[in-house]
């Protein structure tokens, strides 16, 4: 029987406006953008999604039915790619979710928390008790209500802001990544090759991604990070958020 994944979590717009910029405005010092053209993309956990989607056949999303209208706009520089500005709209319209929605019956749970109210810790917790397949991706700070699931994967900022508060047992279960050093697990470098990094943004879906499709088939977690490195790899290589 064909192995099945849900992801849960809050989902936006994501939007790249490429402009070009050759002087500075005479009545204040800053850029003045020349709008070029513009990008769209499914963000957060349905890029998390869309990611998993190129590379495992069997995935459904529980997340917000407004996120086409929930944007995050960036406006970069076309020949350097330097970001100019963000502008999110506004994050309270995300509803919170409705636990009695959720189907268990998957091999595995990914949950992509952005903590923008779409889940708080108890739901989290819940999730975590209900399934003893779950992933975690979270910008909370990590505490006990986190002990249940069965993989933290967070990045080396999100690490610094929650290791004084979590166990023993849960730094056993984190996945930490840290960019151009790979990722790190139980004590153990999982290195990457050098490359030219042209984009970071929703490289940590991919992560993640990579990470949930190749472990719901294999239950190795370890070549579930080798994979996971390189998907990561490859998509900030390309401008913009992109996939596997």
């Amino acid at each position: 029987m064909q192995k099945k994944i849900l992801i849960i979590g809050e989902s936006c717009k994501d939007i790249f406006v490429y402009c070009s910029s050759n002087r500075l405005a005479p009545d204040i010092p800053v850029p003045v953008l020349n709008i070029l053209y513009q990008t769209e993309n499914p963000g957060m956990a349905k890029n998390v999604q869309r990611n998993v989607d190129k590379i495992f056949n069997h995935c459904d999303i529980l997340t917000n039915d407004n996120w086409e209208s929930i944007t995050k706009t960036r406006y970069m520089h076309l020949d350097s790619n330097h970001m100019f500005i963000r502008v999110d709209s506004d994050h309270s319209k995300i509803s919170k979710i409705n636990l009695n929605d959720i189907n268990f019956n998957y091999d595995l749970i990914a949950i992509s928390d952005y903590n923008k109210g779409f889940l708080d810790e108890k739901d989290i917790e819940y999730i975590c008790s209900k399934h003893q397949n779950v992933f975690l991706d979270t910008k909370k700070k990590i505490n006990n209500w986190a002990s249940k699931a069965k993989i933290i994967k967070i990045n080396n900022y999100e690490y610094n802001q929650s290791k004084d508060f979590m166990s023993k047992e849960l730094l056993n279960k984190t996945i930490r990544t840290n960019g151009p050093e790979g990722c790190f697990f139980q004590d153990e470098q999982y290195p990457v090759n050098k490359i030219q990094v042209k984009d970071s943004s929703g490289a940590g879906d991919t992560f993640f991604a990579g990470l949930i499709a190749t472990y719901v088939k294999t239950n190795n977690i370890k070549e579930s990070i080798k994979f996971a490195n390189t998907c990561a790899s490859k998509v900030v290589q390309e401008k913009g958020v992109t996939t596997i």
